[in-house]
């Protein structure tokens, strides 16, 4: 049964951040990496730098375990181009490499929290890090009825674009459990209803099928797709299982509503009254990153992007399998920096995670959602006041159960001696989180006018990448490596930020 569907937004002059065409080639808005050539997306306002937080000695984050922006910062660097400074998230960089913090037994976290000093003798880096349980055997989890939205327009027709999409829901497909559910949305100028709510068991090809029958087709409504997914969604809702929206686009919008307020007011509605939430996974090489952000953050989700099939297992056939068991609603961190001992800090990134301080406690203020399995990482650069000892931070973590609802919190804490060490001799885990940092830093701010205290140049940086990759037998910080080498060639020491084309 198919249904076709017109997006009933109103198109409303949009006061912050207006979706751009969906254009293939052109350097409008470009930016020009060194001597390289000019990269063409949308234009965008740069992220704002890190700025020393306001001293009241309490820091409020919702936790965040995307990781879209290291995935596309990885491919653009590759490509020989730098990413634009606004798709620069450095909690993202951090929370992309593998931690090796205690578990909980059952659900909840445990909270780490450790340090070490930076170049800067003033400053030192302290690691807040939360851990999950470890994921159950996939039988353990509760059945998932998850909606496929696929961006079939005409940019889709890219290589690495629908081709992709298609693998990717194909894995997803086949790493399901019989008593699983799935329903496609396909979306371009309109969106259609191509298979509605259907139980793997006997469905399994039924769905194969209808994702080997997606074709690129014209524009993109957004709006429409986003319409047509919840609607399906909620027509498919199943009690005791995991509701989910799966949108598969390069997020760029051209037709329809075009307006990101009105789309993101429908994800958060279906969200707060039927508890369906968003996975989005992104694609292509023009790639509306901000929008898919704001669209997971408002719809209780997260994001990746996908660039390879190689990728898309990853993201298709693992992580998103761990997305479908929750062990913790609306989770927020607070850390209480002792005053005697600390004289300033500034958090890393998460600047689209911050919670006002009396905030942390109210539980109708929307947190993060975190599954089986997960690390959240936070880092603070910290200046510590001169021969600092005893208590130096408490972070704090609490959370919602996700079936009671009930409130619960875990605390751990830190003292000043644990900052005696170096950064670069510190632990596997500390040592990536702060060089997945730096290399942020450098790809938001430039070399010249690094915001992170202790900055090295990318040539050192990359060095110690290498270094560490040797030591550990890391594949993914040997990735990290090997994008720190190709920002140093692109951001030259004369050249501290890419100008625009």
């Amino acid at each position: 049964m198919r249904r076709r569907h017109q997006s009933p937004f109103l198109l409303i002059p949009a006061a912050g951040l207006l979706l751009t065409g969906c254009t293939v080639g052109g350097t409008d808005g470009g930016y020009r990496a060194a001597d390289g050539p000019a990269v063409s997306r949308a234009p965008a306002t740069p992220a704002p730098l890190p700025s020393p937080d306001d001293h009241d000695h309490l820091s409020t984050f919702a936790l965040d375990v995307d990781t879209a922006s290291w995935d596309f910062a990885r491919r653009t660097l590759a490509e020989g181009r730098l990413p634009d400074p606004s798709t620069v998230r450095p909690e993202e960089f951090v929370n992309s490499f593998r931690q090796d913090y205690d578990r909980p037994g059952g659900d909840g976290f445990t909270v780490t929290v450790d340090g070490a000093r930076t170049d800067d003798a003033d400053w030192s880096l302290v690691r807040v890090g939360l851990a999950t349980r470890a994921a159950d055997r996939e039988g353990d989890r509760p059945p998932a009825a998850l909606t496929f939205v696929v961006d079939v327009s005409g940019s889709m027709a890219e290589p690495g674009r629908l081709d992709l999409a298609r693998h990717s829901l194909g894995v997803m497909t086949d790493r399901l459990r019989d008593d699983d559910s799935v329903a496609i949305v396909a979306f371009s100028d309109e969106a259609e209803t191509v298979l509605p709510m259907t139980r793997l068991g006997e469905g399994r090809d039924e769905v194969h099928d209808a994702i080997e029958d997606l074709t690129p087709a014209d524009s993109t409504d957004l709006g429409a797709g986003i319409e047509a997914g919840y609607e399906t969604a909620v027509e498919g809702v199943r009690e005791g299982a995991t509701n989910r929206v799966v949108l598969v686009s390069d997020a760029l919008a051209n037709d329809g509503d075009t307006d990101a307020d009105t789309i993101l007011e429908r994800v958060a509605h279906e969200r707060r009254e039927h508890g369906v939430t968003l996975f989005g996974v992104g694609v292509g090489g023009d790639y509306g990153d901000a929008l898919m952000e704001r669209l997971a953050d408002r719809g209780d989700g997260h994001t990746a992007y996908v660039s390879s099939e190689a990728e898309a297992r990853e993201v298709f056939g693992e992580r998103l399998p761990r997305h479908l068991d929750l062990t913790a609603r609306d989770a927020k961190a607070q850390v209480a920096f002792d005053p005697e001992t600390v004289e300033e800090y500034r958090l890393v990134g998460y600047e689209n995670r911050r919670v006002a301080d009396d905030g942390f406690r109210d539980d109708r203020v929307d947190g993060g959602e975190t599954g089986p399995g997960h690390t959240v990482t936070a880092l603070y650069a910290v200046r510590t006041a001169p021969g600092a000892e005893g208590h130096l931070a408490t972070a704090t973590v609490r959370w919602l159960d996700p079936d009671t609802r009930a409130p619960h919190e875990a605390s751990g804490e830190v003292g000043a001696d644990a900052l005696d060490g170096s950064v670069w001799t510190a632990d596997r885990g500390l040592r990536t989180a702060a060089t997945a940092a730096y290399l942020a830093d450098a790809l938001r701010s430039g070399q010249r006018d690094p915001s992170l205290p202790g900055a090295p140049g990318l040539g050192e940086l990359a060095g110690r990448a290498r270094d560490l990759a040797a030591r550990t037998e890391d594949e993914d910080v040997r990735e990290l490596a090997e994008a720190i080498e190709a920002a140093a060639r692109l951001l030259r020491p004369d050249q501290a930020r890419p100008e625009p084309a």
